[in-house]
């Protein structure tokens, strides 16, 4: 099994909250048992979405042996999964991802979301 990047669950950290699960577009993390797993490593792409809005830190991203990333995995993961997404809203001025772009953001010790016309002010002050 070759070495690539993969998001690790410390399950000690993890709440269940849940906020994790919508980031992953490809649907790879679920709660069971009251906390975040991945359920399938091949439909982990190591791309780290979920790790900005976890709030107790319990998401990093590891490089270990793991199945190769799998596309056609993913496309039949989410075909047969029911959808339930979360539209998500920019903390500051309350848009939409519908409207504008949102980035995962940590701001005063919380992971929240943010649109890209309320990110400069909280770089630049």
């Amino acid at each position: 099994m070759p070495k690539r990047q993969i998001v690790r669950i410390d399950e000690e950290k993890c709440t269940g909250c849940g906020l994790c699960v919508t980031p992953c577009a490809e649907g790879a993390i679920q709660i069971i048992n009251g906390k975040a797993k991945v359920v399938r490593e091949e439909l982990c792409d190591g791309a780290g979405f979920c790790i900005g809005v976890c709030p107790v830190g319990a998401l990093s991203i590891e490089e270990r042996e793991a199945p190769a990333f799998s596309g056609e995995a993913v496309h039949e993961h989410l075909k047969n999964k029911e959808k339930t997404y979360l539209t998500q809203t920019c903390f500051r001025c309350g848009n939409s991802e519908e409207h504008v772009p949102l980035l995962p953001c940590r701001y005063r010790g919380e992971s929240l979301w943010v649109c890209t016309r309320c990110l400069p002010p909280l770089i630049h002050g």
